[in-house]
């Protein structure tokens, strides 16, 4: 097994959310979510499954840490449930909420692995969504409540947060194709208005964080969706990166909607032409709330286009090859998106980059032997962290990298039918058995981490925890 050449510091770490894992959902008082409403909706989630008991991670606890302290990760990405520990959204807390997430917490210190908090993992109280949820202009307010009751319970101990998960997903995907919850199909100008909602809410939040939590380190998670160059030629690379960040659609899966604001570039110009009278209200102060400094421009990787330049130098995308390699979701498999788009969002927004979620659904199931053989997601990883380790060979501060997931859980309006995690989950029974790739995962961090220590600090990597400054 190859090692990467990240240094010590390199958040080697797997990724999952409270919703997707936890169960439990009417034990110890956490109250409903707008997730548990969606879910009884005929016809809302594939084949009628629900998460009221998922991976019952909440019954499972020291079992999956015992999972993570063999993998040998030392990061750990994790979702808070709002309603769980506020299940109104806002005002009394539930005491026997909070005391999970601190055993959660103890638990992952105890073993040597550092908590990176996610506060919006696209699981609102049903309380809130009830009033508007993201519609509602006091959803920045309540957000900013919910991050100051997080810094309050959890802040002595946990110093790494992501405010909001994807949220093109629970904005665009909740709001307008009513795939996710609250499941509405609305006009898109109220879309946009909630989507600014959202990153005002991020902002306000980033603010509660560093006034509550001594030694912050905050980030957001959006989706990068990138492009790839069709060759090395400067023509090609200047398209792909060019595509990266253009707005051609109005639609909210796309990265400088969401990216340029935080980092204090505003709403893209493309963007706002698109859009139109449908484009959210905004002043100049809102924008600077949004861009609040952080400390690593962070986000969601899965799979990319192949772009060339056109005779004009315009970006043209690339029909994929038939019969090119492609995930048990249809994605196809972009492991260069891993060189490119670090590489791409450094140029743009500044470093260290971090990978907060990057994985695969495979039809993974026990084989004969008791074991699970998913070779696909070994290429695949392996694949995709050679890609990395060449995106820093070319400059790019790589601070961390986080795999989707530890364990197999409820894919949202796909329920039980993608498996991506590390570890398999019977979902009758709740047994978990290590596929292959836990264990591949695990030798990669092993022995990167040998060579790591036996190596001098990269000088890519010392500022790795340093604000950024906007660019």
């Amino acid at each position: 097994m190859s090692h990467f050449a990240f240094d010590e510091k390199f958040a080697w770490g797997v990724a999952t959310a409270s919703y997707q894992i936890e169960g439990a959902a009417a034990q110890d008082g956490r109250g409903p979510s707008n997730w548990d409403e969606f879910a009884q909706r005929p016809g809302a989630i594939y084949s009628g499954h629900h998460a009221q008991v998922a991976c019952d991670h909440y019954g499972h606890l020291s079992q999956d840490l015992d999972l993570l302290k063999d993998l040998g990760v030392t990061a750990y990405r994790f979702s808070v449930a709002w309603s769980r520990v506020v299940p109104e959204g806002v005002g009394a807390i539930n005491h026997a909420g909070v005391a999970f997430y601190d055993r959660l917490i103890d638990g992952l210190l105890g073993r040597g692995i550092t908590p990176y908090l996610t506060l919006y993992h696209w699981d609102l109280p049903a309380a809130l969504e009830h009033a508007g949820g993201f519609l509602n202009p006091q959803a920045p307010a309540w957000f900013e409540a919910w991050a100051r009751v997080v810094a309050e319970r959890f802040g002595d101990r946990v110093k790494h947060y992501f405010t909001l998960n994807e949220p093109h997903a629970f904005i665009e995907g909740g709001l307008r194709h009513g795939r996710h919850a609250p499941g509405h199909q609305l006009p898109l100008s109220l879309v946009l208005q909630a989507g600014h909602h959202a990153l005002l809410a991020h902002g306000r939040a980033v603010q509660a964080l560093r006034a509550l939590v001594a030694d912050s380190w905050v980030a957001m998670a959006p989706v990068l969706i990138c492009a790839t160059p069709e060759s090395e030629a400067p023509a090609d690379l200047e398209a792909a990166r060019s595509w990266t960040f253009s707005m051609n659609a109005p639609e909210l899966r796309c990265t400088s909607w969401w990216m340029d604001p935080i980092y204090g570039r505003g709403y893209p110009s493309d963007g706002l032409r698109l859009f139109g009278a449908d484009a959210p209200r905004f002043t100049s102060a809102e924008l600077d709330l949004i861009a609040q400094p952080l400390d690593a421009v962070a986000f969601n990787l899965y799979d990319a286009a192949v772009v060339r330049a056109g005779p004009e130098g315009q970006a043209e995308v690339c029909q994929l090859p038939p019969g090119g390699a492609r995930t048990a979701f249809n994605w196809p498999v972009s492991a260069q998106a891993h060189h490119y788009g670090p590489l791409f969002a450094q140029q743009r927004y500044g470093g260290p980059i971090v990978i907060a979620e990057n994985g695969l659904s495979c039809r993974d199931w026990i084989h004969l032997d008791g074991c699970v053989h998913d070779a696909e997601r070994v290429d695949f990883l392996l694949r995709h962290l050679t890609e990395l380790a060449h995106a820093q060979q070319r400059g790019v501060r790589i601070a961390g990298y986080f795999h989707w997931s530890l364990l197999d859980n409820f894919e949202w309006n796909h329920g039980y039918r993608e498996r991506f995690g590390l570890v398999y989950v019977d979902y009758q029974t709740l047994r978990r058995t290590k596929k292959d790739s836990f264990y591949a995962y695990r030798d990669v961090i092993a022995q990167s981490r040998r060579h790591a220590a036996g190596s001098p600090s990269s000088p890519l990597q010392d500022d790795a925890l340093g604000p950024l400054a906007h660019s």
